[in-house]
């Protein structure tokens, strides 16, 4: 082949691979580069239902955490005697004494509540608020399958607005009791209840807040706050997580207008456990108290003491003969631990003491006039007549 005409086979050659390369240049330049890009696309399983999703990924549904749990949650209805109406005159003795003969005679008058409730054992034990059935000559309760019967007090705690019942029915469905204090903000849970007598319902929403304390209540305060619409009625009813789980007992509800507001408030399942124990095996709930009155520490209050921190509490007052004084605990003292365990605030303290089993002994550590204390002091059995509006210690 003569060399012009191989010369020019060559640069026909090379002119079709330039075009080649400009167009892969063009059109797929990811071609040229050696290390491609790979993204990862999470793809959702296939399901044959909305409800088989695994606990955490977010249910479409949350039907088998209701069927779990709502068979075992009943409406409580009470009723009681209602004092007389009237201006007050009649209960006068003097207006009495020269009337009488004349003042009519009132009938009879009832007041009747309604609330929820929380089958807990197999037996019949009811778990409820105590608001709801106090004072209460009759109590009956109202089964999600459509029985009724009468229900007998077992025990109250008016410190922690609990209260227990037992009916006697064959076959009744119990509900599980969860695990209070592994529940996170966020967590979904359902409300279940009986608002506004309108028979049992069930509204969601989240754990808002937990440990929500000195709100007024009751003398223990451990609340678990959410936003499932907790409304009149439901008092007593569940608070279930997502797996059908009773984790607390619905109490009250935070409200300008007697209705929901998106804040309520629940007895963790971990305090009424105890205290349901309690009731049932010695018929009243056994904490322990040493006779103090204490007040929270301010910043004010903790720079006048010296301390870096507003920890720890202040003894405002000391029961005359109780365990405190005994034990030369005096207004002005400061109590930093309880046990080897720091205080915080008034609650820890609270906390502590009440945790305490009658007859033991324990070790509170602080200050007294900015100098290191200590005081050995003997536990006693908390009296039943505290008045909760100035609970001692």
């Amino acid at each position: 082949m003569a060399p012009r005409r191989v010369s020019r086979f060559i640069a026909s050659y090379v002119i079709v691979g330039l075009i080649v390369a400009g167009a892969v240049v063009w059109l797929a330049p990811g071609l040229l580069d050696g290390h491609r890009p790979v993204v990862e696309v999470r793809e959702a399983p296939q399901r044959t239902s909305p409800t088989t999703m695994t606990a955490g990924s977010g249910p479409v549904s949350y039907a088998d955490a209701v069927a779990a749990a709502a068979p075992a949650v009943v409406n409580v209805y009470s009723a009681r005697a209602a004092r007389p109406e009237g201006f007050g005159l009649p209960d006068d003795p003097l207006f009495r004494r020269f009337f009488e003969d004349r003042l009519p005679t009132p009938g009879p008058r009832r007041e009747t509540s309604l609330g929820s409730g929380v089958i807990v054992s197999d037996d019949g034990h009811i778990l409820t608020n105590n608001h709801v059935i106090e004072d209460a000559d009759e109590i009956q309760v109202l089964l999600a399958d459509g029985r009724t019967a009468p229900a007998t007090l077992v025990g109250t705690d008016p410190e922690s607005d609990l209260a227990v019942l037992r009916i006697e029915l064959p076959d009744l469905p119990a509900v599980t009791m969860g695990d209070s204090e592994s529940i996170r903000v966020g967590d979904v849970v359902l409300a279940i209840g009986n608002p506004f007598g309108v028979g049992q319902t069930v509204t969601q929403g989240i754990v808002s807040a937990k440990g929500r304390s000195e709100l007024g209540l009751t003398t223990f305060e451990n609340f678990i706050q959410t936003d499932a619409a907790i409304n009149p009625g439901n008092s007593g009813g569940a608070l279930v997580n997502a797996e059908g789980e009773v984790i607390g007992i619905n109490t009250a509800i935070y409200s300008q207008s007697g209705g929901s507001m998106g804040i309520g408030f629940a007895i963790p399942a971990s305090l009424a456990g105890g205290v349901l124990q309690s009731i049932i095996e010695e018929g009243r709930v056994i904490r322990g108290w040493i006779g103090v009155q204490v007040q929270g520490m301010s910043p004010q209050l903790a720079d006048s003491f010296g301390l870096d921190a507003p920890e720890g509490v202040l003894i405002a007052g000391v029961l005359r003969g109780g365990p405190a004084d005994e034990a030369g605990l005096a207004p002005g003292d400061v109590v930093l631990e309880v046990a080897g365990e720091p205080v915080a605030d008034v609650d820890a303290l609270l906390t502590r003491v009440t945790d305490q089993p009658p007859g033991s002994t324990i070790i509170l550590t602080g200050l007294r006039e900015g100098e290191p204390r200590e005081w050995q002091v003997e536990v006693e059995e908390r009296p039943t007549d505290l008045q909760q509006s100035t609970p001692r210690r």
